[in-house]
């Protein structure tokens, strides 16, 4: 029954972040821009960047030595679902065993030595509450913000079926 399980988790993961973006790309500039109306630190744009930045940035803690990862380019507004894409397969490919990570402690850029399957839970984690943040957002601004919990990507991939009575 837990067979591929953690690669569901990313391969939702990647989904609701496509989701997301792709619900923003049709806000205009001032709405991307606006201060938000709630407890939420940066704007739409703001958030959607780091978003994606820090998934890449998981990945390639995950994936290449420090020394490789003490520069990390940003990435451009019109380039996050490429980035997400690229990022999530990567991320999939560790979850599914495909791929290993570079050590079984790895060292931050800040300092300290983690084990993998901590940034694995934090790549999670991190995108789930900022993708929160950005539907609240868009709810304030009027926008309806797209379905993208479990249940949604269960029913998008066809593995949330109503029994036929």
């Amino acid at each position: 029954m837990t067979d591929g399980i953690l690669e569901k988790l990313f391969e939702h993961n990647t989904w609701a972040n496509l989701r997301i973006i792709q619900a923003c790309s049709a806000l205009s500039d001032v709405q991307l821009d606006a201060d938000p109306l709630s407890a939420t630190k940066g704007n739409i744009r703001l958030t959607l960047l780091h978003l994606v930045s820090a998934q890449r940035n998981y990945l390639r803690t995950l994936t290449l030595p420090l020394e490789e990862r003490l520069d990390a380019p940003t990435v451009a507004f019109t380039e996050l679902q490429a980035s997400v894409l690229k990022s999530g397969e990567g991320l999939s490919a560790l979850a599914s065993g495909e791929r290993r990570p570079l050590k079984p402690q790895l060292q931050t850029r800040d300092g300290h030595l983690v084990e993998p399957w901590v940034i694995m839970v934090q790549a999670i984690n991190h995108a789930t509450e900022h993708r929160e943040q950005i539907k609240s957002m868009l709810s304030a601004l009027g926008v309806t913000p797209p379905d993208i919990d479990g249940w949604d990507y269960g029913d998008a991939v066809g593995a949330l079926v109503p029994i036929a009575k």
